[in-house]
């Protein structure tokens, strides 16, 4: 990446304050761009959901997997949790996703609630594990709460051979499928007619473009985060075992000795596992935590939606010179990092990764999904929500000292860097994660066509950057609503 001519930047910048240039290209088509990572984690699109519970459990870290992303489930996440939740992901399916399923005595209320967990809004109704209907929130609208699924649902659904999806053309043929019987979404059933989960039509088409990113035994991918207190080898170790695939040792200031003590001990476990380790903002920070083991550094201090972190502390900093310098040095190093916070929108994503970020790690922004952790809630407006809280909140904090005394617990909750309660509104036309997946790399692949990059490595090579004022930034934000 380089400044346009002219510009040497005399402050430290951030998303917001730069664009990227267009240059001369050869790339036709953003889907000839390649997105993948090249920072051995796996990953087919540079993306990471936070560490966050807010954000990462096991419905976010299925689907992201299952288009090429990752997931990191939270260190507040008990051992035993975490492994029954890496388990679950990699018994899922790489092209069907998980349904929602129930019973037919189940009630409107309780299916109702269920059916708001999945983006296409239906439950699959069974019986001895077959599909018998299928129930939609119009099924359900103007009966009685109480009310038995059984006299809701519509019967006898169109169903989808999980045979159809073998071969070369499965996606095509499965779309082909479900237009051919005008259904949105259907269920598919294996040979002997059990469920095996759903499969809309736009979930065939991002299967054709999406590519899943796999472990060794073609299931998908997970990554687990842990903390650098207690016993931080056998915390790794058990991770590991149960089949974790990236590890993240995390901390809020990663710059400091017991950090740097936590990797050696990670590394003690494992001398290939991949480790993420972070956050820092310097270049001191990337070549102290890769010299103790490290793959893969975190970076960003202070720029998340949900941290006060600058506000309280006065430590923080820009989070796209944060990137650009501690990508330099990674890079002589031979590791590689990740952008930690601070995105908004596709353009910050493209400007991460133009400043040699490998991934770009994703919060708030995901947390009002459809997959995220939570159950809706409605406000007074009728607008969906769901609660985003920050990891150094008190809320948090209250969750990760529990094995603590209530007076240190007590006394620990005083101290919080981050907001304990939010409303992250879901987008009534992104509603769920796979849409911001969709809006994300549309705008990240016209992006490497502008630069004439090919794949990511190209982008953070070809790059051009220019520094803009306020006005310039608000000159490129649409007007959806007219004059």
């Amino acid at each position: 990446m380089r400044f346009l001519q002219g510009q040497q930047p005399a402050t430290d910048l951030t998303y917001g304050d730069v664009f990227l240039v267009p240059s001369r290209s050869a790339v036709t088509s953003r889907f000839d761009v390649d997105l993948t990572p090249q920072d051995g984690t796996g990953s087919t699109l540079p993306i990471v959901a936070a560490n966050m519970t807010a954000v990462s459990g096991r419905r976010m870290a299925e689907t992201l997997a299952r288009r090429g992303a990752l997931a990191v489930i939270p260190q507040d996440i008990p051992t035993e949790l975490v492994a029954k939740t890496t388990a679950w992901v990699k018994s899922r399916h790489t092209v069907v996703e998980s349904a929602v399923h129930i019973t037919p005595e189940t009630s409107v209320h309780e299916a109702l609630t269920l059916m708001a967990k999945r983006t296409h809004g239906i439950a699959v109704v069974l019986r001895e594990g077959k599909p018998v209907g299928v129930v939609t929130p119009a099924d359900c609208s103007g009966v009685d709460q109480f009310t038995l699924v059984s006299e809701v649902m519509a019967a006898t659904p169109t169903v989808i051979d999980e045979a159809t999806l073998l071969g070369d053309n499965a996606v095509v043929a499965a779309f082909e499928a479900l237009h051919a019987a005008r259904r949105r979404v259907a269920p598919v059933v294996r040979a002997d007619g059990t469920l095996l989960g759903v499969l809309t039509q736009v979930g065939s088409l991002r299967s054709s473009i999406y590519s899943p990113a796999l472990d060794g035994d073609g299931n998908l991918r997970v990554a687990a985060a842990v903390g650098i207190n207690g016993d931080v080898a056998a915390n790794a170790a058990a991770l590991l075992e149960a089949g974790v695939d990236v590890i993240v040792v995390d901390t809020a200031h990663g710059h400091q000795e017991k950090m740097l003590e936590a990797l050696r001990a990670v590394r003690s476990v494992s001398t290939d596992a991949v480790v993420v380790a972070g956050n820092v903002v310097t270049a001191d920070g990337v070549s102290d935590l890769v010299q103790a083991g490290a793959n893969i550094i975190k970076v960003g201090v202070g720029p998340g939606a949900m941290c006060t972190t600058r506000m309280m502390t006065g430590v923080g900093r820009p989070q796209f010179s944060a990137v650009l310098e501690c990508s330099e040095r990674a890079k002589d190093l031979g590791a590689h990092v990740w952008a930690d916070g601070g995105v908004r929108h596709p353009r910050d994503v493209a400007l991460a990764l133009a400043a040699g970020a490998s991934q770009v790690m994703v919060g708030s922004w995901f947390a009002g999904t459809h997959e995220s952790p939570g159950d809706l809630r409605t406000d007074g407006s009728g607008k969906v929500y769901k609660e985003s809280f920050g990891m150094a909140s008190a809320r948090a904090v209250a969750a990760r000292t529990r094995g603590g005394s209530p007076f240190d617990r007590a006394r620990k909750a005083l101290y919080e860097e981050g907001i304990s309660s939010s409303r992250m509104y879901l987008d009534p036309e992104r509603s769920g994660v796979e849409d911001l997946l969709d809006s994300i790399t549309a705008g990240l692949r016209s992006a490497c066509t502008y630069a004439g990059a090919s794949n990511l490595t190209e982008f953070a090579d070809r790059a051009v950057v220019g520094v803009q004022s306020a006005a310039g930034y608000e000159e490129g934000r649409p007007l959806p609503s007219g004059w």
